[in-house]
Parts: structure tokens; C-alpha cells; sequence
């Protein structure tokens, strides 16, 4: 009796191993995928969820980064709709409003370089990529330019502080998207599939 029990532990145990090599394995696609970014703990723990689906195909990272950019883009656009003018300075206010119109524009660039993602094409691959690269480029110079509105003196204002970290950190996730096109376009398109 206790041969079968012993039987029986084994083979459930031998049954639960590809299970437990599976969070590994996904996290392998993850580290792989963001190795090429300048903000890798940031890209694995934004991407994480997208392994099992992204596996090694780098346009799928390519999109999976831009869909990313565009829900953490959304969150500091919201964020920042919702700050009131009258917590911070008249200098600050200005930057404020200015930089609301530039978040909305890196928006509708990441919308853009979406849908392209979705609909990759072997003859049209080149010109994608190129208009991708400038998209990318430009939702991150306009999170820049936001930044470099807010006036450098203000520190003392917990809510200019506040959205300079929000603002600052969607740089990295966008900066981390373009790095991920970056791949995709080197690699070409013959792995897009995979």
C-alpha cells in the first residue's frame, strides 16, 4: 500500500513540474524582451503579463510595450486633468496647461504607432518602422517638453514633485517601447510571426 502511495506522490509530483517551470519560463521571454531597454526592471514588471502571449516574437513585445505606453500614458493624462490649477504656481500653471495639450499629442502618437503594429506588412515593413520610430520619438520628446516646462525652483510644491514623477515614469515606459521597436526592426519582420 504504501509502494502505490509512494506511486502516486511521484507521479503527481512529475505532473506539477511543467507547471512549476512555467512562471520561469516566462519570465526567460520577459528578461529577453527587455533586455534591450534602458529601464529593464521597469520593462519586466509592466510586461510580465504579456509573456505567455509574446513568447519571442518581437513584434509582439513591440506592441505589448506600446499598449503599455499608451494605459500609463492615459493614467498621467487623467492625473493631470484632474490637478487643479490653484495647487501650484502661476509659472507652474502655465506648464500645467501646456502640458496636458503635449501628453494628449504623445497619446495620439502611441494610438497611431498601435494600430500599425497590428497590421505589419512584409512590403510595406521599412516605411512602418520609419513612421513607428518617428511616433515613438515624438510622444517621448513631448513627455520632455512637459518636464522641462515646470519651473526647476518649485520643489517645494508636493503636486509639480508629483507630476514630474508621474511624467518622468511614463518617459521611461515610452523610452522602453521605442527600445522594443527598435529590436523589432532590426530583427525584421521574418520574426514577427513567431
Amino acid at each position: 500500500m504504501s509502494s502505490s502511495i509512494a506511486f502516486a506522490l511521484v507521479f503527481f509530483l512529475l505532473s506539477l513540474s511543467p507547471t512549476l517551470s512555467l512562471p520561469s519560463k516566462r519570465n526567460s521571454y520577459v528578461q529577453n524582451a527587455c533586455r534591450v531597454t534602458h529601464y529593464q526592471d521597469l520593462c519586466a514588471k509592466t510586461l510580465s503579463p504579456f509573456a505567455s502571449v509574446a513568447k519571442n516574437s518581437p513584434s509582439k513585445w513591440a506592441r505589448a510595450g506600446v499598449s503599455v505606453a499608451i494605459t500609463d500614458n492615459k493614467d498621467v493624462l487623467r492625473y493631470l486633468l484632474k490637478t487643479r490649477l490653484s495647487t501650484v504656481g502661476k509659472h507652474d500653471r502655465v506648464a500645467l496647461s501646456d502640458c496636458r495639450e503635449l501628453l494628449q499629442d504623445s497619446l495620439d502618437s502611441l494610438h497611431k504607432s498601435l494600430a500599425v503594429l497590428r497590421t505589419l506588412r512584409a512590403s510595406e515593413f521599412q516605411q512602418q518602422m520609419s513612421d513607428l520610430a518617428t511616433w515613438l520619438s515624438t510622444s517621448l520628446t513631448d513627455k520632455d517638453t512637459c518636464l522641462d516646462g515646470f519651473d526647476k525652483t518649485s520643489t517645494k510644491s508636493s503636486t509639480v514633485r508629483m507630476i514630474r514623477n508621474r511624467v518622468t515614469m511614463s518617459l521611461y515606459v515610452s523610452s522602453n517601447s521605442l527600445a522594443l521597436l527598435n529590436k523589432l526592426a532590426a530583427n525584421g519582420l521574418q520574426s514577427h510571426k513567431s
